[in-house]
């Protein structure tokens, strides 16, 4: 491996991180100010009601699911939908980080049913011009990712 070679690895571990971070900080601060749709029926009742206040998509599945037809079947639609509507979007693994972020309980055996954590929405009203650092981050990588003709960007939520 060359020293260039090297280096741009380097760099794009570093961006990944940067990008992961950007992500785990705009849900925290859409969740705290009420600007997040958490699951695919509630977000695509959204996206057919106001398409326009959403700024960012982020369809959440782990390896086992990778199978779940019904699940793929959803993402395609709501890709398809973002696609045409010049919505963000990224896929995201870490279903359990992404849990532990939104604040919901480790183990809901006997309580309340989980929520259904696959598909997320960040909204940005009309109304309001809310700046979010980690919003211009993640936009920024999505863009970059479409240059690159990577229409729908991964990143992995890594466990803490």
């Amino acid at each position: 491996m060359t020293l260039e070679e090297l280096v741009a690895c380097d760099n794009a571990a570093q961006k990944m991180q940067m990008v992961t971070a950007a992500v785990e900080e705009l849900l925290v601060a859409a969740q705290r100010q009420d600007r997040l749709t958490v699951g695919v029926y509630e977000s695509a009742k959204l996206m057919n009601v106001d398409p326009d206040s959403v700024v960012l998509c982020l369809l959440a599945i782990d390896e086992e699911e990778e199978d779940d037809i019904a699940l793929q079947i959803h993402f395609t639609l709501i890709q398809s939908f973002c696609c045409d509507n010049d919505i963000n979007i990224v896929r995201v693994s870490g279903m359990q980080r992404l849990a532990q972020l939104l604040g919901e309980p480790a183990d809901t055996q006997g309580s309340t049913e989980a929520r259904d954590l696959h598909c997320l929405l960040v909204t940005n009203p009309h109304t309001d011009t809310w700046k979010s650092h980690g919003l211009v981050e993640v936009a920024s990588y999505c863009e970059e990712s479409r240059g690159n003709n990577q229409w729908v960007p991964y990143i992995s939520l890594q466990e803490r």
